[in-house]
């Protein structure tokens, strides 16, 4: 679904200028989203299988949750909303923590450059994986893995998980395992 976004500036601070999503995809133009990751108090991640239409990684495992944000959409509501939209869990502001930042760039095709600001969350998941409703055209299958599990299966399998790099995956686990 094409969507609104606000490209940012070289600080990474949004600029004002009102794009649609697959104008700034085609153009390489830098833009935010939001991760989000849930995990459980035994250290386990909610992770997502990407839909097979998807025109970026499709059929890739990836982030419990990740979307845009749309023009003007402050990064917390933004998680909030595609939490709500891609498995129908209902959290609040007080359940995210903020971990930071990311950037990335992907080229797919020469009309498909995927340049982004990451806003990363975590959030503890507490539910069953059937109390999720996941929005069939995004999400093609959930699972909950250990962290542990995880580590092993992105040296083993890469091939079949989001290339976010090394660096992030470690500290997205780092930071879960000081929680959990």
């Amino acid at each position: 679904m094409d969507e609104y976004i606000e490209l940012l500036d070289n600080d990474n601070k949004p600029n004002g200028k009102r794009i649609l999503k697959s104008e700034a995809h085609k153009k390489g133009l830098f833009h935010a989203s939001v991760h989000i990751w849930f995990f459980t108090k035994d250290k386990k991640v909610l992770i997502q299988k990407r839909h097979k239409t998807k025109n970026t990684f499709p059929n890739l495992w990836d982030v419990s949750v990740a979307g845009h944000i749309s023009y003007k959409e402050k990064p917390i509501l933004a998680a909030l909303r595609e939490t709500e939209e891609e498995i129908g869990l209902s959290i609040t502001e007080n359940q995210l923590k903020y971990i930071g930042t990311s950037t990335h760039k992907n080229i797919h095709s020469a009309n498909l450059i995927d340049n982004e600001l990451h806003h990363i969350y975590i959030c503890e998941f507490n539910k069953t994986l059937s109390e999720l409703k996941i929005q069939d055209d995004e999400v093609a299958e959930v699972l909950l893995l250990s962290i542990n599990d995880l580590k092993l299966e992105l040296q083993i399998k890469n091939n079949n998980y989001v290339p976010h790099g090394s660096d992030y995956y470690n500290r997205i686990f780092d930071t879960i395992e000081k929680f959990s």
